[in-house]
């Protein structure tokens, strides 16, 4: 009776493990919007983009891409990321968060509550 209870609990601490997690694959030479752009125009959900947030991008292909972090057009922070390499960018509100590739790459893509 005891293992009945536990299968709804692993079920969702499974799925609550991958919440907010996105996984992108970019093609050679695309920009893609990740989040800060507004609802239907964001590739991931930021659940934290009302305050200052921390974009997690892991670089889980095998070419290197670019973070590029901006606010009205203004970059404000570009980072290259290598295969095998996680980055995290503070976002503050009203940031936009765009993954860039030169190559075919693959990124996951996670937000966190920012702590000081």
């Amino acid at each position: 009776m005891k293992k009945i209870h536990l299968i709804p609990i692993a079920i969702f601490l499974i799925a609550y493990n991958g919440f907010g997690q996105t996984i992108f694959e970019l093609k050679p030479a695309q920009s893609m919007s990740i989040t800060g752009k507004g609802a239907g125009q964001d590739a991931a959900f930021n659940p934290y983009s009302e305050n200052t947030s921390i974009g997690i991008i892991e670089n889980i292909g095998k070419s290197v891409f670019s973070i590029r972090v901006q606010e009205k057009g203004e970059i404000i922070e570009k980072t290259a990321v290598g295969p095998g390499e996680t980055k995290k960018v503070q976002l503050l509100k009203g940031y936009e968060l765009y993954l860039d590739s030169k190559m075919k790459a693959k990124a996951r893509v996670d937000f966190k509550k920012y702590t000081d």
